[in-house]
């Protein structure tokens, strides 16, 4: 078996399931957003925080859960919240919280069904498998959820530049904003 392209395979067959009005729209919301707060845990706070890393390269005001600059969210602020599963407990509850504050709260998962898709106001809805091989996920050959960061991080990179879009937000622009302290 050639392993890059089933896993290539795999990513095209998730990918080709979510619709680009949808993420277009995700863009818009991005894009009105006051602040964008992401979270996620694992290799999902990983993709969270590399999407976090491109938004301020493209010039939104995004703060990352959990790290010690992050202040309160509040009014006209969106979390991104990022779970294959959509039960990681610590990343339900800030969106539960988020949401109880009156907050928009965008849920990346796999199962819409989640209590992460409860407490989100949209979802991204990312149809590959996680750690827990339910019934309905789609096989892969990739280890637990390594397809749904996978493709969690393509869709965010897509937001990206859907959003650089919206922003009128060029190369030159953005790499004016990339760290120069390396």
């Amino acid at each position: 078996m050639l392993v890059i392209p089933t896993i290539l395979k795999e990513v095209e067959t998730v990918l080709s399931q979510v619709e680009q009005d949808q993420l277009q729209g995700l863009a818009i919301q991005l894009q009105k957003a006051k602040r964008i707060f992401v979270i996620g845990e694992g290799r999902s706070g990983l993709m969270a925080k590399s999407f976090a890393m491109r938004l301020m390269h493209l010039g939104a005001t995004v703060f990352v859960v959990g790290e010690t600059i992050t202040p309160s969210i509040e009014g006209g602020d969106l979390l991104v919240a990022i779970s294959g599963s959509g039960t990681t407990k610590n990343v339900v509850w800030t969106a539960e919280k988020t949401k109880s504050l009156g907050c928009s709260v965008m849920a990346v998962t796999t199962n819409p069904e989640s209590a992460l898709a409860a407490a989100a106001t949209q979802i991204l809805h990312v149809p590959a498998a996680t750690k827990y091989r339910r019934e309905n996920e789609l096989k892969t050959i990739q280890p637990l959820g390594s397809l749904f960061d996978q493709c969690a991080h393509i869709l965010f990179d897509t937001l990206c530049l859907l959003y650089s879009k919206l922003n009128e937000v060029d190369h030159t622009l953005a790499f004016s904003r990339h760290s120069n302290l390396e």
